[in-house]
């Protein structure tokens, strides 16, 4: 099979809240667009050609590419000297477009200012915990990719963007592809169990795969 996963980045910002656990950025694309239409997902997109750097390396690009795509879809302008590598998707699902996301969390700068959603960019831009997101979809008021799922769960561990950071440099980022396993009679969708995600598989009928 040939590699057709096209590069992409995506920036999870984090932002500390005196009591109560950080608020994450969170967009809802249109429902018009051919990839997790209507899903909310953390800000980001493919990786483009301005994005290289001197250094010809893929993680670099990643972190130009994800803080652009933050600036361009909330208006958020993020340093690109806070990113923290968090993991690798690279999903091997039979559709149309397969992406290779680097994940990356940031510390929310001082005084952001208002979110600005940009029309055709995503359809709003709001700060919720992973766990009121996590709530939403489980109540059917949002819906979110397998990928999504995994990382709000992830998240949903931490009390501050410190100790999120302290977590994602313990462990060592490597690509994820979940793949199909039948068990109990069921068949789900799993992924590895040693990269700190405390829920590693879905049953396969209800993954929302895009």
């Amino acid at each position: 099979m040939t590699d057709d996963a096209i590069p992409a980045a995506t920036l999870v910002v984090m932002r500390d809240t005196a009591a109560g656990p950080p608020a994450l950025l969170m967009v809802e694309r249109p429902r018009t667009m051919a990839f997790a239409a209507g899903a909310m997902v953390f800000p980001g997109g493919r990786i483009d050609a301005e994005d290289w750097t001197d250094s010809g390396a893929l993680s670099d690009a990643a972190q130009v590419a994800a803080v652009r795509e933050t600036r361009e879809e909330t208006g958020l302008e993020v340093a690109p000297d806070t990113l923290v590598p968090f993991a690798r998707w690279r999903p091997n699902f039979h559709h149309h477009r397969r992406f290779d996301t680097f994940f990356f969390l940031a510390p929310c700068p001082p005084d952001p200012g208002p979110l600005q959603p940009q029309p055709g960019e995503c359809e709003r831009a709001e700060w919720l915990a992973a766990g009121e997101v996590l709530a939403q979809i489980g109540r059917g008021e949002a819906s979110a990719i397998f990928p999504t799922l995994r990382n709000l769960e992830r998240l949903a561990q931490f009390g501050s963007f410190a100790e999120a950071a302290a977590h994602a440099r313990s462990i060592p980022v490597e690509t994820i592809t979940p793949w199909i396993e039948e068990a109990d009679g069921e068949r789900w969708l799993r992924i590895p169990e040693h990269l700190g995600y405390p829920v590693t598989r879905e049953r396969l009928e209800s993954a929302m795969r895009a």
